[in-house]
């Protein structure tokens, strides 16, 4: 394969959840730039022996758009590894845009996003007909800032599935904005490392949640999931596989 750069998602955790697709370009770069500890180590096993690796957690911008230049000069295929997938909160556009700058040939193979992932664990589908047909994707504000509409409390207001990225260690904060628009006892699932062997899930209410995810001291790396499908009761069924319709997507 011929010199470029190859950003993979490499799943929400279990080794097995990457592509076959990008498992394939693993197996033949020349070089791996993979995102710390958020990637399961496992899905790099299948390097080739030469391989250069590299740990992005402890790289700057520059220092990675600069092995890459390095890279692509001695005509060497480059894997850049995120965990999940690479478009949801990845920080891929700037490394794009700089690879843009300096005329370097990429692709993107999708992932399985935790928030799939999340839901996978939890054994519950995020859309469910007359409970929620809308999945909100979304963070708190942190150092990266969030346009003022897209607040939190804002968003609660729709009433809808949300699944929320890096919240857990504010979860007090998180759990404030959310009553804006939820109830109080509006079911929550907090997952840590969805799908890994050592994952954890809390469940609870929008009143108790943020002292059992306290309780069991979990801070990080883990996905929030708000909304009534974690606990729907009786739903109407969907159409699709409803013996009197007629469907040709079926």
């Amino acid at each position: 394969m011929k010199s470029k750069v190859v950003f993979i998602g490499a799943g929400p955790g279990d080794p097995d959840l990457i592509t076959v697709k990008g498992r394939n370009i693993i197996e033949q770069a020349d070089i791996i730039i993979y995102a710390g500890s958020l990637v399961n180590k496992e899905v790099l096993n299948v390097r080739k022996d030469d391989c250069e690796v590299y740990n992005s957690a402890v790289l700057n911008l520059d220092e990675i758009i600069n092995i890459i230049k390095d890279g692509i000069a001695d005509d060497k295929l480059i894997a850049r590894v995120h965990t999940g997938d690479p478009s949801i909160y990845g920080a891929i556009g700037e490394q794009i845009r700089e690879l843009n700058e300096n005329n370097i040939e990429y692709e993107i193979i999708p992932g399985v996003s935790s928030v799939f992932g999340t839901a996978s664990v939890l054994e519950k589908e995020l859309t469910l007909p007359e409970i929620s047909q809308t999945v909100i994707i979304t963070r708190p504000e942190g150092r990266t800032p969030k346009p003022k509409k897209e607040s939190i409390s804002s968003l609660s207001k729709h009433e809808a599935t949300m699944c929320i990225f890096l919240g857990v260690g504010m979860i007090d904060k998180v759990v404030e904005d959310l009553l804006v628009g939820y109830n109080e006892d509006t079911p929550v699932a907090v997952v840590k490392k969805a799908t890994w062997e050592d994952q954890e899930i809390i469940e609870g209410t929008l009143k108790d949640i943020a002292t059992k995810v306290k309780d069991a001291n979990i801070t990080k790396t883990a996905m929030i999931i708000v909304g009534d499908i974690l606990n729907p009761g009786d739903f109407t069924p969907s159409k699709l596989y409803d013996a009197n319709f007629k469907h040709e997507y079926r």
